[in-house]
């Protein structure tokens, strides 16, 4: 590849979003959340009435639809969803919407064109499987279900919203077997994938193992 790429493949709430944004910030790279693509897309189905198993309504969609991130801010067709895209409903939409083999040939190009100098960080359920095959140095994180369902009572405890433990443990549960029986791009490591079980690890943690195995890589050599 002529852009080095790191990809980040995971489960939700195995804290992919916060590495790949902390390890972009380290390495003054570009960052991709492609999950947010996937959010946006059943957010804006849902505001424009179009099912979320209308395929061809989707991907019509999402091929005019104007996305533009932008310092800390999600901007689609001039609206900012950054915190519309955060709720559970959006998650469990972008689930379902992943699941449509043509939404997910639809946006494929779309991440692919975030690889630029100096290079990128790519997190989501297939990137390192699909979307960036070739990159230099693919992760796979993970950490138990109990301690995801964990992690997500607290961020939404912690912005005020009314939340059952039992209820986001469930529905991270059935977000992971709906993810990984998809007979489009499952969710699976990569053969070359490193993997990293992050339960009892801290963030700084995780991003000092990834930069440890990029620079035995030689990936910041391949940016400079």
């Amino acid at each position: 590849m002529t852009v080095p790429v790191i990809t980040i493949d995971g489960p939700g709430g195995s804290g992919k979003g916060t590495i790949a944004h902390e390890l972009a910030a380290r390495l003054g790279w570009h960052c991709l959340d492609s999950g947010a693509l996937y959010r946006i897309t059943a957010v804006m189905g849902e505001r424009r009435g179009i099912a979320l198993d209308d395929e061809p309504a989707l991907v019509a969609l999402v091929n005019t639809l104007p996305i533009l991130f932008e310092a800390g801010r999600i901007l689609v067709d001039g609206t900012d969803l950054a915190d519309a895209i955060r709720s559970e409903a959006a998650g469990t939409g972008a689930s379902r919407v992943g699941a449509l083999p043509g939404l997910r040939a639809a946006l494929l190009q779309r991440q692919r064109d975030f690889a630029s100098p100096p290079g990128l960080v790519a997190d989501g359920r297939d990137m390192g499987t699909v979307v960036f095959p070739a990159a230099p140095l693919k992760v796979y994180l993970t950490a138990s279900a109990e301690e995801r369902a964990n992690r997500r009572y607290n961020q939404l405890i912690n912005k005020g919203e009314g939340v059952s433990l039992p209820a986001l443990l469930e529905d991270i549960r059935a977000r992971d077997e709906r993810d990984i029986a998809r007979p489009v791009a499952p969710l699976r490591p990569a053969e070359d994938a490193v993997h990293i079980d992050s339960t009892a690890m801290t963030i700084r943690e995780v991003v000092d193992t990834v930069l440890a195995e990029a620079a035995r890589r030689g990936l910041f050599a391949q940016a400079g």
